[in-house]
Parts: C-alpha cells; structure tokens; sequence
C-alpha cells in the first residue's frame, strides 16, 4: 500500500475499538480484506459541512453518512447549545424524509440530543423540510435537524441543522458548532436516550403549516380560475406527497392528478435516473399525463420537497419545461404585482437571490423600486439576510437550481407554498385569457432577454476532489480575458473576495462571505461562474447571456440567438 493509504489504514483501525458497534467493525475488517479501495474513499477525509449542510454516502468510515458521523455532530452540537443557552431547557425538532436509513439516523440523533438533556420534538414519520424549518419557530426551539440528501442519488442521506430562526446554520453558530465536533472523539458521543425528553409529533404540526403555507401561498384566484384549472403533480417517490395534495386541497383546487407510479415514498426512486427536478427526464411520466389529461401546468418536487420543476403551456400549447431561473423571475413579478396593488411597497421591501442567479432579476426589482439583495449559493444567506435586516420586509427569494421562498414563514427552500403560489400564477393568467408563458415573454420584452445554462461535470471520490481543486486553481491562474468574442471587463473572486476591474487592474473588496467561486462578466453582459458544489461531487459552470427583445414576435429568432451564444461559450470553455 501507498503511505496514504497506510495513513488511511491506521485511521481505520480506530474503528475496530469498542466504542464502535460489532456490525460496524466486521465490515471494517471485510473492506480491510477485499474492498481497500471503498476503504480509502470511506476514510481519507471527514464529511464537512456545504452549502445545504452535511451530506454524503451512506456507509461505515469518516467519510460516511452514519450513526458514528451523525452521533458526534449532534453530540458537538449538543455542547454547543448548552453553551449558547446555559440558562433555558433546549429543545430541537427533527424530521426525516424518504430516503433509506432516514427514520433510524433520525432516532440516533433524538438519542443523542436527549442523552444531553435536551428536549426532542420528533415527526412521527416523513416530513417535507419546509416543515421542518416552520416547526423549529412552531414550536420555539432552539434548533432543527432534518435527515435528507435532497435530489442526490439514492446511496446519499444528509443532516441539515437549523437556527432559532428557522434558517440553516450560518455565522457564526456554524464554525463554533463544527469546533465543538472537531475537538471530540468518537467516544464522546452519549448514545443512551432519555425517553422522558423525546416527544413524538404529527398532524398538530402539519394542519398549522399547510394553513401557513395556503395564506402565503393564496394570491386571490377565483374558485372559477381554480376550476379550470387542470393540475399534474408527482412527488417523485418523495416527501411531498404528504403536504402538496393537501395544501392544494386547502386552497380550492381539486382538478389535481397525482402521477400514481411515483405517489409512495421510496428511496430507490425506482422510476427515475435522478429525483432531481432540474433533470427533464425526471418529469417524463408527469409531462406524459399531462398531455392525457390536458393538463395546464405540471409540478415535481425532489425528495425533501424543497426544490420543485414546473412545466406550463407554451404557445404551441405544448407542455414547457421552465429552468429555476424562469420561475423565480414568473413568481417574483407576480409577488411585486400583488404588493404594488396592495400599496405595499414602501420603500423598506425587499427580494433575494444568488449571484449564480439571472442578473434579470435585479432589473425587474428595479421596475418596481424594490432592492435584489445578492447572497451566496444556498437558502441559509437569504435567512440570514431576514434575521439581520428586521426594519426590512422580504417578498420573495430564489436561486437557480429550482428553489423559492415566499414571504419568511418558512426560512428555507419551500416548494409546498412555491407550488401553490406556481398553480395561482397559471390559473390567474389563464383566467384573464393569457398564460403564465406569455407572462415570461412579456418580461423578456420589458427587462431584456436573458437566456441560463447549466453544466455540471462529475468528479467522485479523492482524485475528482483533486482534480476540482486544480481547476478552480487552474482559472484562477490564467482568467480567461474573452468570452465567445467578448472581452472579460470584470472578474468576481469570492474565495479573494475581490472584484477586479480587468480594463483598468482596480480591485475592490466584496463585501459577501468567502466561497470558491469564480464570476467573469464581459463587455456585452455576458457572464461565467465556476464553482465547485457544496453537497455533491461536481463542479459547475454557470452560463448567462441576454440580448434586447423588441417585441413577443421576435422570441423565436432571438432564443435562437441566445442558444447560439451559449454553444460558442461552451466551445470557449473545451467543454
């Protein structure tokens, strides 16, 4: 063996002591005999909070999603809440989604938190993490732990950890919290529950959110517009088969057909590659009912229901997929309409989104004389933007990989109330003899044309970490200077937290956390944004281009152009 992999090796002989349980260590030993490969990917780092918290495989070892892994983080946390409140009874609340090992590693955690003496609200079964982050100020807790992986494949599970505020954890809570793990060995974990301490919750805590999520949710629909309306939704084999056909119930609409094949919760997602809506295929059995039964819009949501794909009818009166991007900008005008109607625009308002984001939505805030505040990737910086700006008042928010907010109820992802908030938008327009295509058309017109793509390339295990880290590494050393014909006029480090003027070599500082991400903006408005994801082995290339569009008439030719744009960009990158 190499000496990384004899280091790797001693690291896992410490998991043959009797802190660790005997199924754990026979299959050490069994992977120490014929599998040292799977060992060293098990064992060469520990799993590390992202974007969206930690996650990753499930299995034995340091770098594996466990009750080992688990245990000391809720152990850690743990001491980290008996720090921060040496005064009051603590609680936390979990919930737990479909994947496999969700509801056991959630019992774990409730075990170990009431090992603590901390007070344990857990759901009796799979809930969305919209409800989850409801619960935690619900129910005044200290904290929330929600058991998920989101849209990865099935072999994933995840621990998100929530605040006071119901947002994930953010500064400076997360740094102290991954100290107090760091300084702790395995043997410190207290497993042995307090029965007394764990309290077992369901429908009390699910009627008061489906309410919450139908008043945000609700925009003023006619029961004749929810009536015509006709809905597909599929849960994907996921959570949100549990709050979705309910909280659409609740609002007046009953048109719904659920796509039957994919209604049970399952963590094999065994009719999908991916359940992932920001992947088209994961919407073929819903985009075929739809057109069975002449469906107006379709909705899929991904396992934890916090992100969720639409398709509406184009002009051809086919089914349309629409990119997060685009329903961000259909949900936030809709928003703004509404609060503009209302005189709720005051001055102290305001949206959010990502700056891997369209940049279109800080024009459209501007038509209406509201800020677009620009945080990092991930839900938990736009909470973060609520709790820290309480004399402001937030509309709505969203990022591009297919998730939304509406109003601050829920301080996360929420495609429960996006969902109804998506079917309102569709039965508005189609009530009013439009559609919620025409809608988006109508904003490129007004707010320019602006056209997002996506690639994500996969790079797994230890020397796909390597090879991203040189890439980033690699761009960073040699900026590209042109863009499909274009010359790069600025370029945003955020691992620096620089802006650099490229003509003039100014640098100014960003005044937004560090986060390895690169942003190039050319002359014509063009922009590039690599960056390596936080939950999942992949790094991502984030591509933006816009063009004027004088008239609806024009689409076609100038979606065409934009396409165009994007290949030569792509070219541009070797890719």
């Amino acid at each position: 063996m190499s000496t990384l992999n004899n280091e790797i090796l001693d690291k896992a002989k410490t998991w043959l002591s009797p802190v660790f349980d005997e199924e754990t260590q026979n299959a050490i030993r069994k992977d120490m005999a014929d599998n040292p490969e799977d060992l060293q990917e098990s064992f060469y780092k520990n799993l590390e909070f992202g974007t969206g918290g930690m996650r990753g495989i499930m299995g034995i070892g340091t770098n594996r999603i466990n009750k080992y892994t688990l245990g000391k983080s809720t152990q850690g946390l743990s001491n980290y809440l008996k720090k921060a409140f040496p005064n009051e009874q603590c609680k936390a609340v979990i919930a737990y989604d479909c994947r496999h090992n969700s509801q056991s590693l959630a019992k774990v955690v409730a075990d170990v938190f009431s090992a603590n003496g901390i007070e344990v609200y857990l759901f009796e079964d799979l809930r969305t993490t919209p409800e989850l982050s409801f619960a935690v100020n619900h129910l005044n807790c200290h904290c929330g732990i929600v058991l998920t992986a989101s849209h990865n494949p099935p072999e994933y599970n995840g621990y998100k950890v929530y605040w006071q505020d119901g947002g994930q954890l953010v500064p400076p809570h997360d740094a102290a919290v991954i100290g107090m793990i760091d300084n702790l060995d395995y043997a410190d974990i207290q497993f042995t529950a307090n029965p007394d301490l764990i309290h077992m919750i369901g429908k009390e805590v699910d009627d008061v959110f489906i309410d919450a999520a139908v008043a945000n949710g609700s925009t003023g629909a006619t029961q004749d517009a929810k009536d015509n309306t006709t809905i597909v939704f599929t849960s994907l084999h996921g959570t949100s088969i549990t709050a979705i056909p309910e909280t659409l119930k609740r609002a007046g609409y009953t048109n719904v057909h659920i796509v039957e094949e994919q209604r049970v919760p399952d963590g094999s997602f065994p009719t999908v590659k991916s359940p992932n809506p920001e992947e088209p295929a994961a919407l073929k059995m819903a985009l075929e009912l739809a057109d069975k039964v002449n469906a107006d819009i379709v909705i899929g949501t991904d396992p934890d229901s916090d992100r969720l794909g639409v398709a509406v009818r184009n002009d051809k009166n086919e089914m349309q997929l629409l990119n997060g991007n685009q329903t961000m900008l259909l949900m936030t005008d809709f928003l703004l309409k509404q609060w503009k109607a209302e005189n709720k625009i005051k001055g102290k308002e305001f949206i959010a989104t990502t700056i891997v984001s369209t940049p279109m939505l800080t024009n459209l805030a501007a038509s209406y004389g509201v800020e677009n505040k620009i945080v990092l990737t991930g839900f938990k910086w736009i909470a973060k933007l609520i709790k820290d700006h309480p004399e402001l008042n937030f509309i709505g928010g969203g990022e591009e990989s297919f998730g939304y907010m509406v109003g601050d109820f829920v301080r996360d992802k929420d495609a429960v109330t996006s969902t109804l908030l998506a079917v309102e938008i569709v039965a508005q327009a189609k009530a009013s003899g439009s559609s919620a295509y025409q809608a988006l058309i109508e904003l490129y017109v007004k707010h320019g044309f602006y056209k997002e793509h996506l690639i994500s390339l996969v790079k797994k295990g230890i020397t796909g970490a390597q090879e991203i880290k040189q890439m980033m590494a690699d761009a960073r050393a040699n900026p590209m200077t042109e863009i499909n014909g274009s010359k790069v006029v600025k370029i945003d480090d955020y691992k620096l937290s620089i802006t650099k003027n490229v003509t003039t070599g100014a640098t100014q500082p960003l005044d937004i956390p560090k986060s390895n991400v690169l942003v190039y903006t050319t002359e014509d408005g063009s922009r590039v944004a690599l960056r390596p994801s936080g939950t999942e082995p992949k790094i991502k290339y984030y591509m933006s281009v816009n063009l004027p569009l004088a008239s609806a008439a024009d689409f076609t030719e100038t979606d065409a152009a934009l396409d165009a744009k994007i290949a030569e960009i792509i070219k541009d990158l070797g890719m």
